[in-house]
């Protein structure tokens, strides 16, 4: 398929946001960093270093189940940018800041993408499945993508629309709570809501996963012919 490697496609929702190595990740880090720099007295430092020696653990778990390297380290680099960042400007709600600017550039993306009409959405799912351009050559399957991914547009509009004006304000304890809220949950309910979109595309692509991984289990299996 146009030379591109034919990957898996998550086929649960607790695959699709990482299972619990995920979850702790996009949430423990800010939580930590909040409770840390408030219970010693402000100090932007310390909630820092305890926000970036977590994800670093979290990080060396992924790695010792020889998980992807590539979310691990990537992981660890933006917990340590907004420490880096915060600790500079010496405003706790500066930590938070490179997690808005992803969603304002994401969000521009996205919107880019629509309006020259490449929808985003259908170049990654491409990717992840190995289909080539195929979607792109046919109106109906780009025709889907793109509404999917209005959804994406909205969902970094609707994080932006909570957690810019806490971070104008300065509320650092309400934006680690916003951070939290519209982070994962809000990220599912965008998985969620493109695969009922994109079930007549996606669909066989799962089915044709799972048959292939029963093949390789029956295969696996002693007496197998």
């Amino acid at each position: 398929m146009d030379g591109l490697p034919e990957r898996k496609v998550p086929t649960s929702m607790q695959e699709a946001v990482g299972g619990w190595l995920g979850i702790a990740e996009s949430t423990l880090p800010f939580l930590v960093f909040t409770g840390v720099w408030a219970a010693s007295g402000r100090d932007i430092m310390l909630g820092g270093i305890a926000a970036v020696s977590l994800t670093a653990v979290l990080a060396a778990i992924r790695i010792a189940r020889r998980q992807t390297v590539q979310f691990a380290l990537s992981g660890v680099l933006g917990i340590a940018f907004g420490a880096f960042v915060a600790n500079r400007t010496g405003r706790a709600e500066d930590f938070f800041l490179p997690g808005i600017l992803i969603n304002a550039g994401s969000a521009i993306v996205y919107l880019t993408s629509i309006a020259i009409r490449k929808p985003l959405l259908g170049l990654i799912v491409s990717t992840l499945t190995g289909g080539g351009r195929s979607w792109y050559q046919d109106p109906e399957e780009r025709r889907l993508y793109t509404k999917a991914s209005w959804i994406w547009v909205g969902l970094f509009c609707f994080r932006l629309s909570i957690q810019l004006p806490l971070y104008l304000s300065g509320a650092v304890g309400p934006l680690a709570v916003a951070r939290v809220i519209t982070g994962l949950p809000l990220f599912a309910l965008g998985l969620w809501l493109s695969y009922l979109l994109l079930r007549p595309v996606l669909g066989p692509i799962v089915e044709r996963d799972g048959e292939a991984e029963a093949e390789t289990e029956a295969e696996a299996e002693p007496g197998a012919s």
